[in-house]
This record gives C-alpha cells, structure tokens and sequence, in this order.
C-alpha cells in the first residue's frame, strides 16, 4: 500500500518510477511461499498465510479496513515507556491524514464520536453515558476496504511514468564499498530469469518483515545488513496482541445498542453516516495512562452468538470476507457452502443470530480488547541461519515478544472500564484472572499488524532512518510502511503508514534535482 501510494504521488510530481511487485494479479501458492519462515517466539504467531498478500495491492488484499489516526501522546516521549517517542509529533502529520481519506476512500475528516453518533441518530447507536472520567470515547472509520492492486490497477497502468514489473522479486540491495550509495537492485523471478535495476533513489516497501529481511540479507559490503551498523534492523519488532475476555451482562436499555459490539459494527449500515461505516472504541485518557503508567489500548464488546466457532459459522464468515474481496488462502466457495449444509443448525443460528439480533438468541457478551506493545529490542525478525527461499534467500525468523507493562496494561484497562461501567449502571462485568506475572493466555493472538523493525529517530544509536525515512548513513535509500513506526499506539497502522508515504513523497519530490528521475533496466 505504501509503494502503489508513492508511485502515484511520484507520477504527479513528474518522476519517473520503476515499481517492483512480488506478484502478479491474484495470489499463487508459489509466490506466497516466500513470506513463510520461522517462529520462535514464546507463543504460536503466524506472520505468513492469510495475514499478508504477496501480490499487486500488498497487504491490501487482506486488510478489514478500519482507520484510526494515532493519539497525540503516541508520538510523545513518555517516561513510563522504554524507546517511546517520535522524532515529531501529531501535526507534522495531520495535513497527511487529511490525504488519505481519499486514498482510502474514508468519509470526513473527523473522528469526534458526538459528531457520529448525532449524524447516525439511532436510539440503538449511542454512546454509555460513562462517569469516572477515566475511560474515553473513540472512533474509527472503515474503508470498503480499497483493494489497491485492483481499485489503482488503471491508474498504475495509464500511467507514462510508471512501470510496473510483476513477478519481480528483489534478492539483494546493492551498494558502494562504504555503504553509502545504493546503485542497484538485483531482481528475481521464480522462473529464473534475473535483471538488475538502477534509480536515482531507492525505496524500500515491502512491509514490516520483509523491509528488515531484504536489509539483513543484503551483506555483501556490510557483514551485518545495510544500514545495520548499530544492529538495529529487525529489532523492536511489534505487533498488536488482542484477548476476548471477560463476561458482561448489560441492563436492559443497553443490552442491545450497536455502537459498541464489533459482531454489530463491523460494515453494518445501521452504523453508518455520510456513506461511511464506522466503530466505536473505548480507551483510557491520557491522564490515567500516565498516572497507571500503563499503555494504549482499544477495547469493544464482542456478542457470543450460536454456533459460535463452530465449521459452520466460519464457513459463514469466510464468505462474508470473499464478498468483501479478502484474500483468504485456499479458500473455495463451493467447500464452505457444503460445510454449512453439513452443519445447519449452527449456520442458521448463527446467520440469523447475526442478521436479525434477537436478544433472546445472543449466549452473552466479552470484551475484546487490542494493547499497544511496549518498544522491546529483543523481539525481532532475524535470517534463519539454515532455511532458504526457491530465490535462495534466507528465510525470516521471526522472535515476537511482549513485556509485562503489556500484561499490566490489559489488565488495568479491563478493571478500570469494568468498573466504570459497574458504577454507571450499564452492566455487571466479571473479570477473568489477571495476567500479569503469569504465561500469556493460550488464545493470545496478534492482529497482524508487523511494525517497527527499521524504527525512525533522529539519532543512528537508536534508528535505522531519520526523520525522513532516509536510512541512516545512506543517501539514497528510504523505508516506508509501519516497519519505521518507533511506536504504534492502539491503532490500526494503515493510515498512519499512508500519511508517511504521502509524506515521503513530498520529501523526494523536493529532493530530486531534475524534473524526471531516469532510470535503466539491464539484463543481468
């Protein structure tokens, strides 16, 4: 998502641009074997299938589509938060969001929750009225979700200054002997052919794992990676770890509103204004995060339907993801339909359950909650040292880690909204046992969300690029997308990663000396 989007502001400011894709227009089995690797981390993480697409539109192609802009305190350096901070804050990047919501065809450029839920004016659609003033309301937005491989796919194609070469897959990052300039970039297809690619400037977009594993695995001049001086490239690798705990039983008025419930306000029109679906989120004030010394996190409800989990009730789901374009490996619509022949009772219960909201028919409610993972230098993505790709690259080896003010922060956000939500007469809640201290629940699961792995600072002891996305030591190679993230909130990456782009973009055009950038194929 960051390429396509650099490549077509590029293209408006003049420059020239080669764009290198890893696939082609649909997923094949032989290309998404690339991203497979490694897990060695302290619980079971799939990085691979079903979570990444390896073709024209990236990550885009398995994207649900929720947007977010991150809070200001993110971007803070916060005293409680080991590496917190960005190089800028909020308003270096506030006329970039604005940007992307017609990139990512959101609605207006506002998140203000009262604004929503007068534009919405459902009795069924309304915000808890909340006291202890610790806990706050927020919303997001949710694309169609823009599959950019197919909603840029004419643009890219129209373009007289861009070049789209498909199945073309970067094996190495070239340099000088001083590892100051990039002056290629050696490309390959899995059916052997091999060409080389030259360019002015050279970015490097290619997601969260595969950004530190092409710099890594580029060490013909450095031993350790480009731009892997201070061994930094891969490391602070973060994902957003999501829980559903908890029991809630609402009061009567509240035990059927849909602001709050993602079984309700995921793509509902009932939760919908100005041709824009939206979600409703709670989350703790910045006072309380710092008074806790906890960190960011996101929390809804999630309703327990019948049939819940059951073959039938995926089948269902996954149905509903193919009708919303998501790449889903393996998938066959005619198996699925024949599951939920094979299983009625579930299906029904479950489809009916879903589409008609009967009170009676809902097996009760959990929180669902997503934390922001605190910076941490030994969860990172590595080379495996033994197993290789069909390009003969290193495959990744991924190590994701969490610390226990992760633990603490689920565990002090649930408390304090459970009992905000208690002394408000909403609900009871029962809380199950606290995490902190303990082995990470078995149902543990990341949202997929790969950052952080050439994170951003000003200074090259404690970054792999600067403020501008340029690597550190290096004049003519940059990183977009989340891997430079230096921390990602409790939000969802992706229009954050699109501001930067849009950003980035703006930074090269001024950049470059010459109205087009030229640039040369050559056989190999």
């Amino acid at each position: 998502m960051a390429g396509i989007t650099l490549a077509l502001e590029l293209d408006k400011q003049g420059i020239d641009v080669v764009l290198l894709e890893s696939g082609g227009f649909a997923p094949d089995d032989g290309t998404r074997d690339l991203y497979r690797g490694e897990d060695v981390g302290e619980w079971r993480y799939n990085f691979a299938d079903g979570c990444r697409s390896r073709f024209l539109g990236g990550s885009s192609n398995c994207w649900g589509g929720w947007c977010r802009p991150l809070d200001p305190w993110d971007f803070e350096k916060r005293h409680w938060v080991a590496h917190s901070g960005w190089p800028f804050g909020l308003d270096e990047l506030l006329p970039y969001y604005d940007r992307t919501h017609s990139l990512l065809k959101l609605g207006p450029n506002n998140f203000d929750p009262e604004f929503w839920e007068r534009s919405i004016g459902r009795p069924d659609v309304r915000r808890m009225p909340l006291t202890s003033g610790k806990v706050r309301d927020t919303i997001s937005q949710f694309s169609p979700p823009a599959r950019f491989g197919k909603m840029y796919r004419e643009a890219l194609k129209n373009s007289q200054r861009i070049r789209v070469y498909l199945y073309a897959n970067a094996v190495n990052i070239d340099s000088d002997r001083p590892a100051q300039n990039v002056t290629r970039i050696q490309v390959a297809t899995l059916s052997g052919k091999r060409i080389e690619v030259k360019a002015k400037q050279y970015i490097l977009a290619t997601g969260g794992i595969e950004n530190a594993r092409l710099l890594l695995a580029s060490n013909k001049v450095q031993p350790g990676g480009l731009g892997n001086g201070n061994d930094l490239v891969g490391r602070f690798f973060m994902d957003h770890p999501r829980l559903l705990t908890g029991n809630i039983r609402f009061t009567r008025e509240w035990s059927r509103n849909k602001l709050s419930d993602v079984k309700y306000h995921y793509m509902n029109s009932a939760v919908a204004a100005h041709g824009t679906h939206i979600a409703h989120q709670f989350a703790l004030t910045p006072e309380t995060l710092e008074q806790e010394e906890i960190l960011n996190a996101r929390v809804w409800f999630n309703s327990i339907f019948p049939g819940e989990g059951s073959d039938g009730a995926q089948a269902l789901f996954r149905i509903k993801q193919a009708l919303l374009q998501k790449d889903q490996q393996d998938w066959s619509l005619t198996k699925d339909v024949l599951t939920m022949f094979s299983h009625p009772l579930d299906t029904i219960g479950y489809g009916y359950t879903r589409l008609f909201q009967p009170r009676w028919l809902i097996q009760g409610v959990k929180f669902q909650l997503i934390v922001e993972p605190e910076p941490d230098p030994n969860s990172r993505v590595m080379l495996s040292p033994s197993q290789k790709d069909q390009l003969g690259m290193n495959r990744v080896r991924v190590d994701w880690r969490l610390t226990s003010r992760v633990q603490r922060t689920f565990d002090r956000t649930l408390a304090i909204l459970a009992d905000d939500m208690r002394r408000s007469g909403v609900a009871e809640v029962e809380l199950d046992p606290e995490i902190e201290g303990k082995k990470w629940p078995s149902d543990l699961e990341g949202t997929w969300h790969h950052m952080g792995t050439t994170r951003m600072h000003d200074s090259p002891k404690h970054g792999v690029v600067d403020r501008n996305c340029k690597v550190h030591g290096m004049n003519n190679l940059y990183v977009a997308g989340s891997s430079v993230f230096p921390t990602c909130g409790a939000n969802f990456p992706t229009i954050t990663l699109a501001a930067l782009a849009f950003r980035l973009a703006d930074h090269l055009a001024r950049e470059m000396k010459t109205p087009a950038t030229q640039l040369t194929m050559e056989a190999a």
